[in-house]
């Protein structure tokens, strides 16, 4: 997969390119509006990272010139202007998809993988899938999908639901659980681990899958009946 990650802030442009190379992907950057459209025609990239506030040329002016001019890729915008007009005007002028700053490294790459699968780009993942009652975790990059779409995790409910879909419908003791949703932090409440849980379940409601509370054991991962 090639990313095009049109973006004028160093130290973000380092931590996304690294990111996404460690998983595979060939990234492109760009962080001037004025040369963005020729790096896009250039590159041929199968998902665009586009900042708004951009030197040179505002992001959704590259963004609308690259649609009238009939470049399809799909373009996912990353910005710090986060109100729904701001969204609204994004995707009317030609986005596929809008995460507002600051965001979560797993949630992005989630995003990205869903849009380079409508475009039918084979990911370095996709055969490496661990799969369960709907639900399919991605053991590249950690992101967790339901029926196929990205399930919109914090950090640690990813690293919650990544621990139980490895062993699912067995019991993990909730100590493991805390070490592995809270890495690094010496002192963690033992009841924090609990508050995850509770977010968890609530997000899995639509889900065929029951996240069991087993008193003195742990928690699991099982499918409904």
């Amino acid at each position: 997969m090639k990313l095009l990650l049109i973006e004028d802030n160093a130290a973000l442009q380092t931590t996304l390119q690294r990111s996404f190379e460690r998983r595979g992907a060939q990234v492109v950057v760009c962080g001037d509006g004025a040369r963005a459209l020729d790096r896009w025609r250039a590159s041929l990239p199968d998902v665009v990272l586009l900042d708004l506030s951009l030197p040179g040329e505002d992001g959704l002016s590259v963004l609308a010139a690259a649609r009238a001019e009939g470049l399809q890729t799909p373009v996912l915008i990353l910005t710090a202007r986060g109100t729904v007009g701001d969204r609204v005007l994004g995707l009317n002028t030609g986005a596929d998809d809008y995460l507002a700053k600051p965001f979560d490294l797993d949630e992005l790459e989630a995003r990205v993988r869903a849009l380079a699968r409508r475009r039918g780009v084979a990911t370095a993942s996709a055969e490496s899938r661990t799969e369960y009652a709907g639900l399919s975790l991605d053991d590249s990059s950690g992101a967790v999908y339901l029926h196929g779409q990205p399930l919109e995790l914090t950090a640690r409910e990813a690293a919650l639901m990544r621990a139980l879909l490895a062993r699912p419908g067995q019991a993990v003791a909730k100590e493991r659980l805390s070490e592995l949703v809270f890495p690094d932090e010496a002192e963690v409440n033992a009841d924090a681990i609990e508050v995850v849980v509770y977010r968890l379940r609530r997000k899995l409601q639509a889900a065929p899958v029951q996240l069991v509370t087993l008193r003195g054991l742990g928690y699991l991962l099982r499918a409904a009946p």
